[in-house]
């Protein structure tokens, strides 16, 4: 008797473990982060060879994928003008093409048309032009310390840091809370509380300052308005897109992205 008709054999006269399906369950689940494990603990040319064997598996799961979210979709031949026999009547000429299963492209693309942006592009903006060099201590030639020369948004509870840890300093003057933001629909501007700043198309480091530059995305307290969702909910936070030169206008001018 072969090695593996035992378990077979046993399996016959005794049964499954009444646990069996969750132990298998739970050893399945477990293999994932084993795998995750190895991935990050391998080196040298172990490293190589399982990177290029899970580099095949990917790609056979997504050649799957693909064939899974494939359809078969039948379009009728367009009506010929010319009249035809009655022994033809009932053959329609049928035309097969496989079409992707594009519903995540199209929400994408509905959520892209959804939240245009009032300003498609805008001007990156350099270290050098948005950070002043501050010299201080003793040791000169570590010049580590940087002044934000651009306005700021910092939340209600914020503290700064000590001023030997802080390397980020963003001036008190340059600090706004409100912005005057405009409703395209109404034509109808509205002074609303900064809730905090979503992106700065510039640089991720600005996003994490709260620096507002012409066309950072921030989000604004729009319980004043009274907006409502489709349900019925009271819509609190809404996006919206600086339009201004903060720092020369002495004031945050938005547009609403609705």
């Amino acid at each position: 008797m072969a090695q593996g008709d035992y378990y077979e054999l046993h399996k016959k006269r005794k049964g499954l473990r009444l646990d069996h399906e969750e132990r298998k369950r739970k050893k399945a689940a477990r293999e994932i982060h084993k795998q995750a494990k190895f991935a990050k603990t391998v080196h040298g040319i172990r490293a190589k060879l399982y990177n290029q064997k899970r580099y095949k598996e990917k790609a056979t799961l997504r050649k799957k994928i693909k064939v899974t979210t494939e359809k078969q979709v039948e379009h009728s031949a367009p009506p010929n003008e010319e009249a035809l026999p009655a022994y033809l009547l009932d053959r329609e000429e049928v035309t097969r093409s496989k079409v992707l299963s594009n519903t995540l492209k199209q929400l994408r693309k509905e959520k892209a048309g959804k939240w245009s942006m009032p300003i498609q592009s805008v001007k990156a903006i350099s270290d050098q032009e948005m950070f002043r060099v501050l010299k201080t201590g003793k040791r000169r030639k570590s010049m580590w310390k940087r002044v934000v020369t651009k306005p700021t948004f910092v939340g209600q509870d914020f503290t700064r840091k000590p001023p030997k840890y802080e390397r980020f300093i963003r001036p008190m003057a340059l600090r706004f809370k409100k912005a005057n933001v405009t409703h395209p629909e109404l034509k109808t501007t509205f002074q609303l509380d900064i809730l905090g700043v979503k992106k700065n198309p510039s640089s991720p480091l600005y996003t994490s300052l709260g620096i507002l530059t012409k066309g950072t995305i921030i989000e604004v307290n729009v319980s004043e308005l009274s907006l409502v969702t489709q349900s019925g909910k009271v819509i609190w936070g809404k996006y919206a897109q600086i339009t201004n030169h903060p720092e020369n206008d002495g004031c945050v001018n938005a547009v609403l992205i609705v």
